[in-house]
């Protein structure tokens, strides 16, 4: 079954058009990721899956509900983390959660717990009587995110919810995040620590200008990538004597780090071959690896390829 299902999606606002018939779905237990540039419609998509937006055309069902018609059942299957910090001067943290299980009808003992579990879950029990304006950056994210849980959503989506975080609040995020998956909530991530993506997500979908571009399992878009990585250790003096390289190395070279020339090499291409051309120009090689392209390296060649993109698809 799908948790979320986006069928033939589009907004128009005025000459904008913000999706144009985006369609695809979250299984349900999935850990997804939806990556893209700024502008390439994420928050759009999420927010007519949220209903804070109303699509143009097309339908989006939530754990086969669709978002409109039915829009209790699933406000109820969905919480969300988005990336606007919360600013209220009224109530505490411990208060506001409350106050959103109110929403949904929750009250009594038993939320009243979950309630204390999730803000000692996040790290919140000192500040839970603390107003937001007395929180740090990363305070608030983790109330954002308490208050996303607090009705138990079958289906939770992060919109960029590590943005502007320290190392150890991400990490604790995301251990808290890969909990919850296990647990079998459905997971829908935008990010740009693609990194992070690479990490967590077992399916990605990139979109760029209201459109998907790519969709597949990680694993699937890494080992498609037509390019390979070759890096070159070399003598510190080799790279400040500026020596040239023949045009065909030279146009393979992305990047020249303090002591390594790296490579951007087509799969088929044999390694031998480009050892061979790096011996021909003398090269004073030290140390060589290869590696695979990592998933932001995948989003920036097809971010940046002009050909056409995937509007309407199946649903």
């Amino acid at each position: 079954m799908s948790a979320v299902e986006f069928c033939n999606v589009k907004k128009q606002y005025a000459d904008l058009h913000a999706l144009k018939g985006v369609s695809f779905s979250v299984e349900e237990g999935a850990f997804f990721g939806l990556l893209g540039p700024n502008g390439a419609g994420k928050s759009t998509l999420i927010n007519a899956m949220s209903g804070l937006v109303v699509p143009t055309s097309g339908s989006i069902n939530v754990m086969g509900k669709d978002v409109i018609s039915d829009y209790r059942v699933t406000r109820r299957a969905l919480g969300l983390v988005p990336q606007e910090l919360i600013a209220d001067p009224f109530f505490n943290i411990r208060e506001l959660l409350r106050l959103q299980s109110g929403y949904f009808g929750l009250k009594g003992a038993v939320q009243n717990a979950w309630v204390d579990e999730l803000l000692e879950r996040l790290a919140l029990t000192e500040k839970a009587n603390a107003l937001t304006h007395q929180l740090s950056g990363g305070m608030k994210r983790r109330a954002l995110i308490a208050m996303a849980l607090v009705h138990k959503p079958q289906v939770l989506v992060l919109d960029e919810p590590t943005a502007g975080v320290d190392v150890d609040l991400r990490r604790t995020l995301w251990e808290f995040t890969r909990e919850l998956h296990d647990k079998g909530h459905t997971i829908i991530l935008t990010t740009h620590y693609l990194e992070e993506a690479e990490a967590l997500c077992d399916k990605v979908a990139i979109m760029q200008k209201g459109q998907i571009k790519a969709l597949d399992k990680t694993s699937a878009l890494l080992s498609k990538h037509a390019y390979r990585y070759l890096k070159v250790s070399v003598p510190r003096a080799y790279l400040q004597a500026d020596l040239p390289l023949p045009p065909a190395l030279r146009g393979m070279l992305v990047e020249e780090e303090s002591s390594a020339l790296v490579f951007k090499i087509e799969k088929e291409v044999l390694l031998s071959e480009i050892l061979g051309q790096l011996h021909q120009a003398q090269v004073p090689i030290e140390d060589i690896s290869s590696r695979d392209a990592t998933l932001e390296e995948v989003f920036i060649d097809l971010t940046a390829d002009k050909g056409e993109l995937k509007g309407e698809g199946k649903c």
